[in-house]
């Protein structure tokens, strides 16, 4: 049998003090940030305290400038001007910072006196395997906006004060009407209904949804109506730990792609003067297509790089901008899979991950003949190759399983319409898209020296 050599092996002292606080900040960081709002604020905070500045109100740009841009609490891009200033392009790394979840849908509670409960309504986000996410203990995040223009934070399930909110599965008692089902049919979407109360209140109509309401009422000034207007989702409940008797693993909620985010992050602020102009985008709805005024389809990549150009020259036209683009270089930083030890049958074994290997570096995304991927140039593969072997960065190159076993896509792709170099890169993951994934130590260590290995190139 092969042995493939782990990150482990032969590390310095030095670099196992830096791979310790890496994971203690990720540890940090899963419990703050759990969804993409979240996550913006907790990088905002972050780089305020470290004199960053908000990048439209800035008069201009020089090298040595440290700036953020906040698009509606849910994308963000951060940047040091470098001292070549843009000559040589940017040099970008861009995750996403959602992952998958239940959404609630907008008209959420609903009263069901036959079982003497309330429920709520869900639409799940992302790729999930549905059975995974019953009898569970999940926390209700989010943010509601009422007609009088408040904002209402909310976060309910995990603090051990706070209630926590379950899907039930059927008994296995009485589940023979779900014996014929399919594995991943064994929930259906609609049977995602967490029950949010038990108690009747002292209406005669709808009297558990009643008494849900009056609770909201009185804890966070909301009206029915409110919950409409609101991004309210269902994530995995408590801190993400330790994992494994060497705790030589970190098991949490949205590995995908929050360890690719926050090792580009903590790679970012650790940067000291860089040469090129290094710029790191967070990007939300990746789980659902990239859509939508918050996802990479957007214009807000032209719209950082334009104001980045205005305020560093006073002016620009679209041919800069054009320009600017096509001669910038991109890491995707997106999770890969590890292989498996239970289901290797899912992968080219030859050709995939494995955890504690180090960062992947994902020539190609896609399914079957590549559909609807990315595919970075061999010149650039090259070029980071180099890259990593000058900062003794440890990493793998690996694909999505097998050819006809399935596949992904990544933001990579809306980079790569620019012209841009582009590839993808970032940790294994076992367990992706469930409620707790697993990812290595070590793997997210490779992560961070790869990117600021990039960064400075």
């Amino acid at each position: 049998m092969t042995s493939f050599k782990t990150v482990w092996e032969g590390l310095a002292t030095s670099e196992e003090n830096e791979l310790k606080s890496i994971s203690d900040g990720y540890l940090r960081f899963l419990g703050l940030a759990k969804t993409e709002s979240e996550a913006v604020d907790f990088f905002v905070n972050e780089l305020t305290d470290r004199g960053f500045f908000d990048l439209e109100s800035a008069d201009r740009l020089v090298p040595g400038s440290k700036f953020y841009l906040n698009h509606i609490g849910r994308t963000l891009a951060a940047g040091i001007i470098g001292k070549n200033g843009v000559k040589n392009g940017l040099y970008i790394i861009a995750s996403h910072i959602d992952s998958p979840r239940l959404d609630l849908k907008p008209k959420p509670l609903y009263d069901d006196s036959e079982t003497n409960t309330s429920l709520l309504k869900t639409n799940y986000y992302g790729g999930v395997k549905k059975y995974q996410w019953v009898n569970h203990p999940l926390a209700l995040h989010g943010k509601i906006f009422t007609k009088e223009g408040n904002c209402i934070k909310l976060s309910i399930g995990e603090s051990d004060s706070d209630p926590i909110f379950i899907i039930p599965d059927l008994l296995p008692h009485l589940a023979k009407m779900q014996t014929d089902r399919k594995l991943f049919d064994g929930i259906n979407a609609e049977e995602l209904n967490p029950i949010f109360s038990s108690m009747p209140g002292d209406t005669k109509e709808d009297k558990f949804k009643n008494h849900v309401l009056k609770i909201l009422k009185e804890r966070y000034g909301i009206e029915e109506e409110d919950l409409a207007s609101a991004d309210l989702c269902l994530v995995p409940a408590g801190k993400a730990r330790e994992s494994g008797i060497d705790s030589s693993m970190i098991a949490g909620y949205g590995h995908d792609d929050k360890a690719s985010a926050y090792t580009s992050f903590r790679a970012f602020i650790d940067l000291n003067d860089p040469e090129d102009t290094v710029l790191v985008l967070f990007f939300d709805k990746e789980e659902i297509g990239s859509q939508g005024t918050s996802g990479s389809q957007s214009n807000f990549l032209e719209f950082v790089t334009s104001l980045i150009l205005h305020k560093l020259q006073g002016r620009y036209d679209h041919f800069e901008l054009t320009s600017l683009l096509r001669r910038s270089n991109v890491i995707s930083s997106d999770v890969n899979a590890a292989m498996d030890p239970s289901f290797k049958g899912a992968h080219d074994t030859y050709n995939a991950g494995r955890l504690g290997s180090g960062i992947i570096v994902t020539k190609y995304t896609g399914s079957g003949g590549k559909y609807g991927g990315s595919e970075a140039p061999a010149e650039f593969v090259a070029f980071l190759r180099v890259i990593f072997q000058k900062y003794n960065v440890r990493y793998q190159f690996g694909t999505l399983g097998k050819v006809d076993e399935g596949g992904g896509g990544t933001i990579a792709q809306d980079f790569a319409r620019f012209g841009m170099n582009v590839i993808d890169a970032g940790s294994p993951v076992l367990g992706m898209h469930a409620p707790f994934e697993l990812v290595s130590k070590a793997d997210l260590w490779s992560c961070y020296r790869a990117y600021l290995a990039f960064m400075k190139h």
